[in-house]
């Protein structure tokens, strides 16, 4: 008698989200000049209802700090706040300064319910019911000592962008002047025969010949082509005072790029989380060569195409408390780099790339090209799927891959990282493939076939 399928039992499930977790909080709808706070708090007779003060303050840091005075004597649990570009900073950190517990979130999260009409007083309404029932998700806001490190570190790739961007610049005005230096000379910046030449130039030189010349190591066997591209040139004499202008330009920029380096150096090393150990046990931003744990930029760099400059800019992004995220795929996640998925039924629909940290996406995408020129795992990985799905999504893949392994090596800070070589699909996807293909065949010939590995 065949037995009939047990049929489960309708289940009443309690739905913790929207319990009332915290008693007293508050909610901000931040603009630039000022913002609205709501205070929600318990009833004032049993059987009441709950309350709702609403006041608007100025984003001054004396009226932050009257209101946080105000927000600790009602005993708030939890302020939540959104905002639009950079106007929540003053709040945030100056709430949080004082003493409460503060988050920041998307407005996106926030948003007010459709149909009903939108204010700044009903905005803050919102988030602050949304807020006592944990319904809002906080956002990363480092702690101080990184939000100083990534001041440096975003400053600096500002620096850097302008510097290329005058690079640029000259080398359209060589263009102009019929110079065709690039022609020959692959890269103007940091290329000692390019800067002679231009600096001739500029001097009053117009010998092809003589310019030529100035050719050092490699270009020294390529003169017959310099002297080709500076041949018919007119290089006229504002031509030589606009590049005058972009060469020193770049050199300011230079000076400036070296001594923010210092500063991030300086910066990093008041990190104490971001020590490693040394050979005798001892805590030290510089553990040395034999150190028992190198210290966090030191870990990261040994990644293949992460430099240390990279690694001190991930650093940035990241902070150091891998706690804030508890999967890899959180990090991953939260630089914007996993699809969203997007699904409906039966159907799936093509996922979009998830908005993130920028600047650390673009710092992994930017390991993932240096990783691309080496003879590693990543840089193999990078090669393989290029093959199969095109250059820029493998480069976005291996950058996802990147942050999981930075995710470990700053969540165990005595991991080290271990390149599985550019042979590892070769010696396990490959062979493993193999192996199945052939035993494929011989089963359909009739054959049963046992395998047994031979010794190592």
């Amino acid at each position: 008698m065949a037995h009939r399928k047990k049929k489960v039992p309708a289940q009443l499930v309690e739905d913790e989200e929207y319990q009332l977790r915290h008693e007293k909080v508050a909610g901000i709808d931040v603009a630039k000049d000022s913002a609205v706070v709501c205070t929600r708090l318990p009833p004032a007779r049993a059987g009441g209802r709950r309350r709702s003060r609403v006041e608007e303050v100025a984003a001054t840091v004396t009226a932050v700090l009257a209101l946080a005075a105000q927000l600790l004597a009602d005993g708030v649990e939890l302020v939540s706040m959104e905002s639009t570009s950079d106007y929540w900073r003053v709040w945030h950190y100056t709430l949080e300064a004082a003493g409460l517990s503060v988050q920041l979130v998307n407005s996106s999260h926030a948003r007010q319910l459709a149909g009903r009409p939108k204010t700044d007083v009903l905005d803050a309404q919102w988030i602050a019911r949304l807020a006592e029932m944990g319904l809002l998700r906080p956002s990363f806001v480092p702690p101080a000592e990184i939000r100083a490190l990534r001041d440096w570190t975003r400053t600096r790739l500002q620096l850097v962008r302008d510097r290329t961007a005058e690079w640029q610049r000259l080398e359209k005005l060589l263009e102009g002047a019929l110079v065709k230096l690039s022609s020959v000379v692959s890269k103007l910046a940091g290329n000692k025969t390019a800067r002679a030449i231009l600096e001739a130039l500029i001097d009053g030189e117009r010998e092809s010949r003589v310019m030529s010349a100035l050719a050092l190591g490699s270009l020294a066997g390529r003169r017959g082509d310099l002297e080709k591209a500076l041949d018919g040139m007119t290089f006229a004499r504002h031509h030589a005072s606009l590049a005058r202008l972009h060469l020193d330009r770049i050199d300011a920029l230079d000076k400036q790029v070296a001594a923010i380096d210092d500063e991030i150096g300086a910066c990093l090393d008041g990190i104490r989380a971001s020590w490693g150990v040394t050979a005798g046990g001892e805590p030290s931003p510089d553990p040395g060569p034999d150190a028992a744990v190198l210290s966090a930029a030191q870990r990261l760099a040994e990644i293949p195409g992460v430099s240390p400059d990279l690694a001190m800019g991930m650093i940035a992004e990241t902070g150091l408390d891998m706690d804030v995220f508890p999967t890899a795929a959180h990090l991953v996640s939260w630089a914007g780099l996993a699809p969203v998925a997007r699904q409906s039924g039966p159907r799936s629909r093509k996922p979009k790339k998830g908005q993130g940290d920028g600047y650390l996406r673009r710092y992994c995408t930017q390991a993932a090209n240096g990783a691309a020129r080496t003879d590693t795992f990543l840089g193999e990985r990078v090669r393989r799927l290029g093959k199969r799905v095109g250059g820029a999504r493998a480069r976005c893949a291996v950058g996802r891959s990147i942050l999981v392994i930075v995710w470990h090596l700053l969540r165990n800070p005595e991991a080290r990282f271990t390149d599985l070589g550019a042979d590892w699909h070769a010696r396990k996807t490959d062979r493993d493939k193999k192996i199945r293909g052939h035993l494929r065949q011989l089963q359909a010939l009739g054959l049963d076939v046992t395998i047994t590995p031979t010794a190592a």
